[in-house]
Parts: structure tokens; sequence; C-alpha cells
């Protein structure tokens, strides 16, 4: 049940994936998800090392003989190497899934293709889900304004953007933003996705390293409780309210050049946030979907979850009958 495109193009089981997200998308993470049969995606900016990101590959592969991704982050100041020096040890590795994300991955598609990997882009967009098909992508995963990270400019919905982009492409179209349950699962797949793009659920799982005070506070939050900052700079992120996005928004007030921004907003701050539970140590980046994220579970669990719900509320749909 559940077979989609993304299922077939990635030989997974569910067309439930876990996007790559910086400090914690890591192999017991990853692994997690993939053994429960979705897709797991390590997120390779974490290593400021090639050695250091070859090794977790390499930890994922012990742990799982399941297929599983490494995100390629395509945003040039976020980078720890180059672009190029990632698509070569993948290559060296044998990745055979890619999650792109930020800049266009046109310089890099053919590369990545003609080594065999299956590649999706994250897009905030649907002119930019266009133009990723028309080089050659596999995949878009279209996220809308409730996501964490990176929600693009337009403050575009889930419910709109979704539909618009699976009219306008032919290849399959991944939902994320929002969704975290059978419900929004289920929600996804009416609207035309083939699958779901899930990031802020996975955190409040036992796999992720994520500090249990953040797990705790995300269990307990409302979905008024974050705020997007960066707007200033053309990159805004979606982030929780503490004390550095309050900064960080009056900088944007006052169009706070980059320069000004990275202290308050930087990596390493945030990794401190996520690792030692100070959640005002940094930017911490969740989705609105933390209001409604009851519980920290384990992946398994989370997916035995999703799977027999969302059985359950179609065969409640096939009950109810047209006038």
């Amino acid at each position: 049940m559940f077979r989609t495109r993304i299922t077939e193009l990635l030989n997974i089981k569910y067309p439930i994936i876990a996007g790559g997200m910086h400090v914690l998308s890591r192999a017991e993470l990853v692994s997690a998800v993939s053994n429960a049969g979705g897709l797991g995606v390590l997120a390779s900016t974490t290593f400021e090392t090639a050695d250091e990101l070859r090794e977790e590959i390499r930890k994922t592969q012990s742990l799982t003989s399941r297929p599983f991704g490494v995100n390629l982050n395509l945003f040039p100041m976020m980078r720890p190497r180059s672009i190029e020096e990632d698509i070569d040890l993948f290559i060296d590795e044998g990745v055979q899934i890619v999650e792109s994300s930020g800049s266009s991955p046109e310089p890099y598609v053919q590369q990545m293709k003609a080594a065999g990997m299956k590649i999706i882009h994250k897009v905030p967009a649907v002119r930019f889900a266009k133009k990723a098909e028309n080089v050659g992508v596999d995949a878009v995963t279209v996220v809308g304004f409730e996501c964490a990270g990176h929600p693009g400019m337009d403050d575009v919905t889930s419910l709109i953007l979704i539909p618009s982009a699976v009219k306008a492409v032919n290849i399959p179209v991944l939902a994320g933003g929002g969704f975290c349950d059978a419900r929004s699962f289920i929600a996804a797949l009416s609207l035309g996705a083939e699958g779901i793009v899930m990031g802020t659920r996975f955190v409040a799982t036992h796999e992720c390293i994520a500090h249990t005070k953040i797990k705790d506070w995300i269990v307990k939050a409302k979905e008024t409780e974050t705020v997007v900052i960066d707007r200033s700079i053309g990159l805004p992120m979606r982030v929780i309210k503490n004390k550095p996005a309050k900064i960080a928004l009056e900088m944007d007030r006052r169009h706070a050049p980059l320069e000004e921004l990275l202290p308050v907003i930087s990596g390493e701050l945030g990794r401190k946030a996520w690792l030692e539970g100070d959640l005002d140590a940094g930017v911490v980046s969740l989705g609105m979907v933390i209001g409604r994220i009851q519980n920290t579970t384990s992946v398994k669990e989370l997916f035995d979850s999703i799977i027999e719900e969302a059985k359950s509320i179609c065969e409640h749909l096939n009950t109810i009958k047209s006038a």
C-alpha cells in the first residue's frame, strides 16, 4: 500500500523521507528511517572535513542495507568544502541518492546522473520546480511557508503550493512543510504529491541526537512559536522564537548586512543549542508543525503509527458516499 513513483524511483517501502538537517541528520537517525521503510538523508555540511563525511557515510552503510541519501547543500556561504569535492566523494563512496538544496543543481546534474545518482531537488516555489525539472533532476521536494529551514520569499502555504507544483511539472513531487503524521501524509497524497518530506517531526525521535530539552520543548510548543528571520538578506529561515531570533528580527527591520547578522545566526551557536539544550544559545530551525507534535517516539513507532492510521483514514474515506 502507498506505492508511488517515489517508492519505485528510490526503491523504498513507504514514500516518507527525512530531509537532511544540519547537525542532526547523522548515521543513527538516517539508518533508522531507512530501516523503517522510508529514506533517511545525511546532511553533508554537518561534517567539517571530507574524511568525517566519508566516515559517516560508511557508518550509515554499516547500519542499514536499505537506500539512503546525502544532502548536497548548494548555498556557497554554508559550505565547509567545495561542491565539487563533495560530489567526488559521493561518487567514490557509491552514494545513489542525492537531495540537493539551495541554488540550482544544473552545473552538477550531468556528473551525478552519469554516476547513476537519483537527484531530488528541494524548492520553495513552482518556478524553481519547473527549472529543476528542465535541468534533469528526478524529483522535486516542494516546501511550503510552514517549513523549517528556508521557506523562500513568497510566503505560500503547502496547501496552495503542492497542487500548483504537481500541475506544473511531470516529475514526482514530494510535499514538505507541515507534515508530521497520518493525516498530513494522506492530505499530501490527496494534493497530488507522491510522498512527504519531514524534518521537525524526526527531531522528536529517540534516534535524533538533539538534546532532550529541545525535544521536550517541541512537545509542549504551539504552532505560533516560530518566526521567519533573515528576509533582509534574501535567505529567509524559520526558527523558534528565542533571544537570537528576536535580535535577528530587529536586524532585519534595519536591513543589517550579512556580516552583522552572522555572529547571531552562526551555525556553531546553533550547534550548541541543538546539542547542549540551551534554547537561547543560537537560532534553532523548526517548522510550524511543532504545534502538532505531542510525543517523542522511536522512528519505527512513528512509521508504524503513520502507516496504520493512514490505512484507517483511507478506509474511512471510502465509506463516504458522494451525493
